[in-house]
């Protein structure tokens, strides 16, 4: 079985061609390469993009749906990290994107918040450090001490973030890869980057987050694929999960979609040795994990239609890559989402493409790649 979110019929690209030579190269076709595209050519750069399959084919179309503000850290973990006005700053950055996020997706987004629930005290206790720091610092999220049926008796509190929200995700990078095109970008499916040498004498950015594929051997090092397993149901008759919820650190997840399926993945926990790989494979003991959480969140194993894997790419501390890469005068990276590539990537692909048009964002004190070095 493939991707629920893939079955959609893609729509067909403008077959755009570039007069000359581009002047940039953006290598992979998921959010992270068309925000980027769509920046340079709305500026008017010649820019082509490459892909080595179709847009949205890996990871930016094989996650879970969820369109989440912040990092891959709690908000309060990020002020202690970084400072509060870092980590302020960051997390009013990924709110910008879900914004703008939402004006460009169309039918793809539907703002709904989500829920992060505490599977233990200890988690609670996380959560509502969290919960006090947003608070503190201005942001929106609502406390929750006793979450409602069915999840009483699972989970021992939550945070309501009011500004997230559910994603059908392929449908809106190809709605993205659309607006570049539209915007004089080339974009060419099934044509793989063999090397940045041949790629001319471009401004190269490798936009594949955990595909690094040995293009560049800095991204090899300190980007880790990593892989996440999804399965979607068969509609149910009760709505009860109508927007994103996580517990577990990020490693449980799910949500119904409008017609009632749940999309549910992670329990990547129970074997973690064997889910940092950038295989695209379902195992069966992950999905026998994620079938035995459906049946605690629904109280029964109802048919499977769809299960899947995709590759996303993790940073060390699990901040992003964004910015040139250390010791290649002319290539870019924006990658390294731990998990978070539906907002962050969207946002690293702009960010990316604004550093390579001089405008000199003061984000790479977040993002810049020779942090690792």
């Amino acid at each position: 079985m493939g991707s629920f979110w893939l079955e959609e019929e893609a729509p067909k690209l403008p077959a755009n061609r570039l007069r000359g030579v581009p002047e940039v190269v953006v290598v992979g076709g998921g959010v992270t390469g068309c925000s980027c595209a769509l920046t340079l050519a709305e500026a008017g750069v010649r820019v082509r993009l490459l892909e080595a399959r179709a847009v949205a084919s890996g990871a930016s179309g094989r996650n879970g749906g969820f369109a989440l503000r912040g990092g891959a850290m709690p908000y309060d973990a990020a002020r202690r990290e970084l400072g509060g006005e870092l980590a302020r700053h960051y997390w009013e950055l990924t709110e910008q994107a879900l914004a703008r996020l939402s004006a460009l997706a169309g039918d793809a987004f539907a703002h709904t918040g989500s829920l992060r629930l505490a599977a233990d005290e200890r988690e609670r206790d996380e959560l509502r450090a969290e919960y006090e720091a947003l608070i503190e610092d201005g942001f929106a999220a609502e406390w929750v001490d006793d979450p409602p049926d069915p999840l009483d008796r699972l989970f021992h509190g939550a945070v309501v973030h009011p500004t997230d929200g559910s994603l059908q995700p392929a449908r809106w990078v190809r709605r993205l890869a659309g607006l570049a095109a539209e915007a004089g970008a080339e974009l060419r499916e099934r044509e793989r980057a063999e090397s940045v040498e041949a790629l001319g004498q471009a401004q190269v950015v490798v936009a594949t987050d955990g595909y690094t594929g040995g293009l560049v051997p800095f991204l090899d090092q300190h980007v880790r694929p990593t892989r996440g397993q999804v399965l979607v149901t068969e509609p149910r008759d009760r709505m009860l999960y109508g927007r994103p919820h996580y517990s577990r650190h990020g490693f449980d997840y799910w949500q119904q979609l409008p017609d009632g399926r749940l999309v549910i993945g992670g329990r990547r926990d129970a074997s973690l040795a064997t889910e940092w790989t950038a295989v695209e494979e379902t195992t069966p003991e992950i999905q026998r994990r994620i079938e035995a959480l459906t049946e605690e969140l629904v109280g029964a194993r109802p048919r499977v239609t769809h299960r899947w894997a995709g590759v996303w790419g993790t940073s060390p501390d699990g901040r992003p890559l964004v910015g040139r890469v250390p010791g290649a005068d002319r290539v870019w990276v924006a990658a390294g989402y731990s998990g978070h590539g539906n907002v962050i990537g969207f946002l690293a692909g702009d960010l990316v493409a604004r550093a390579i048009l001089g405008e000199a964002p003061p984000e790479p004190a977040l993002f810049d790649p020779a942090r690792l070095v």
